[in-house]
């Protein structure tokens, strides 16, 4: 993980990033409540699948005879403490390959019968997936109601409360993104080679790879000797579609404007 320098490029707001790590659905760990006698002892689990809805409520899947199944229904009020652990993977493979975490803490509360079917149907709207299927078949429906948001990565580490969360959209690029950043290292590591020469003279010895990209800008990351470093080279002005960003990259093969975040 790093910090920011003094000099910070433009970047997307904390609850955008959140809702983006969000959208993409990438891995997820479940973390029980400590107070709890049934689940103290439990480690995290994978759950069978998991969504997080707009609103930063999240609807997760785990098998009927999980513990925290049962700590679920057994829980004063039928809710207890948990948290979701989101964790954002870059496309390309990296010996430092998480470059994002989301944390979502609040209340899990296990469903049945129609709130169950409910839950399911809003997620198969959004995101088909035959393990929907399981539900009443050895799968429990969960959903966690958020009391707090807490997201790190390259940008910095800061809470998000669930109404800016909700107001947040997930950055316009990112179904495409993880494609063309593979596309990118795999297929143009000449155009990786032009933006490394705007690197700061102290990175240009290390592996560049791309690492992300959104709507205000290119990241890379500098895998040197010694440590790793993010870098986001900036657009003039945040884009929206595939041409303005095409235009965009141009430019940037020109006259990059580079700021830099160093790690810690």
């Amino acid at each position: 993980m790093t910090e920011p320098s003094t000099r910070r490029p433009p970047a997307p707001h904390p609850a955008e990033r959140a809702r983006t790590i969000a959208a993409r659905g990438g891995r997820a760990a479940l973390l029980p409540s400590t107070d709890h006698p049934a689940t103290a002892g439990e480690a995290r689990t994978s759950p069978l699948l998991h969504h997080v809805h707009a609103d930063g409520s999240a609807t997760v899947l785990l098998a009927d005879d999980h513990p925290m199944v049962a700590a679920a229904w057994q829980a004063p009020h039928g809710e207890l403490t948990a948290m979701l652990e989101l964790a954002d993977h870059a496309p390309v493979p990296l010996r430092e390959p998480v470059r994002g975490l989301l944390w979502i803490t609040g209340w899990l509360r296990a469903l049945d019968g129609p709130a169950a079917r409910e839950a399911v149907l809003a997620v198969a709207e959004q995101r088909p997936d035959p393990r929907l299927l399981d539900t009443g078949h050895g799968a429990a429906v969960l959903r966690l109601d958020p009391a707090s948001l807490v997201l790190a990565d390259a940008e910095g580490s800061c809470s998000v409360r669930p109404e800016e969360f909700a107001l947040a959209e997930p950055d316009p690029f990112h179904p495409h993104e993880d494609h063309w950043l593979r596309h990118l290292e795999l297929s143009h590591r000449d155009v990786v080679g032009m933006l490394a020469r705007h690197l700061p003279e102290g990175l240009r010895g290390g592996h560049v790879r791309p690492l992300g990209l959104d709507r205000f800008g290119l990241r890379l990351r500098v895998e040197a000797e010694d440590s790793d470093h993010d870098v986001r080279i900036a657009f003039s002005r945040p884009v929206a579609t595939a041409s303005e960003l095409a235009g965009e990259l141009r430019r940037l093969l020109g006259c990059p404007f580079l700021a830099t975040t160093q790690p810690s």
